[in-house]
């Protein structure tokens, strides 16, 4: 089993599908299930960050006792409002070091930090949108780009897609769209948050 945690359900099932492009060996054979409990890492340090990186594994475990299957991974997705800057590599060292210190030989774990949130990433697959809604059309100023550069993605495709706007509800659509067409392997543009989360998921055993 591989557990996701995230900010909402949307983001899970983005993450579900990059898992599955990925890990296709895991994503096919695993049972991808998510705990409810909101992720708040970024802005945590000390025993405030121990404590809860302890209980986002215990829910995970928990949910693989629940389930009775092995964990074999745990996805924590959250976004930090940020570029991939200094303060960025800052965060994402302290949660990795904190999940490396509890989680060390039980599980695998992957940290999907967005920078500068989840749809940050999926402008990585701009010709995912079309197969979404036929009339979106990810401009040329925001293909082929450092995405983890790109403040508020969100807005960026609320203003720039037209008709009708874009939602967050709109991503998994997205997401799945880009693994259904085999976008995934190939995206345009960079995201250093993006390639530090597909680094962990290839280190998964």
């Amino acid at each position: 089993m591989i557990v996701l945690a995230g900010e909402d359900q949307n983001d899970c099932e983005i993450m579900a599908a990059l898992i599955r492009a990925h890990r296709p060996d895991l994503g096919a054979a695993a049972k991808l299930v998510r705990i409810n409990d909101p992720v708040r890492l970024r802005k945590k340090s000390g025993p405030d960050l121990t404590a809860a990186v302890k209980a986002l594994t215990g829910k995970a475990r928990a949910k693989a006792l629940q389930q009775k299957a092995q964990l074999i991974g745990f996805v924590v997705h959250e976004d930090v409002d940020g570029f991939t800057d200094r303060d960025y590599r800052k965060v994402r060292t302290a949660v990795t070091e904190e999940f490396g210190r509890q989680c060390d030989g039980l599980h695998h774990t992957a940290l999907a930090l967005a920078a500068w949130e989840s749809e940050g990433w999926l402008l990585l697959f701009p010709d995912a949108f079309p197969h979404v809604r036929p009339r979106w059309k990810i401009p040329s100023r925001l293909r082929g780009k450092d995405t983890g550069r790109i403040r508020d993605p969100k807005e960026a495709l609320k203003g720039r897609l037209g008709s009708p706007l874009f939602r967050e509800s709109d991503g998994p659509l997205v997401a799945r769209k880009a693994l259904e067409n085999g976008l995934i392997s190939a995206p345009e543009g960079r995201n250093d948050s993006y390639t530090d989360f597909v680094e962990n998921l290839k280190d998964w055993a």
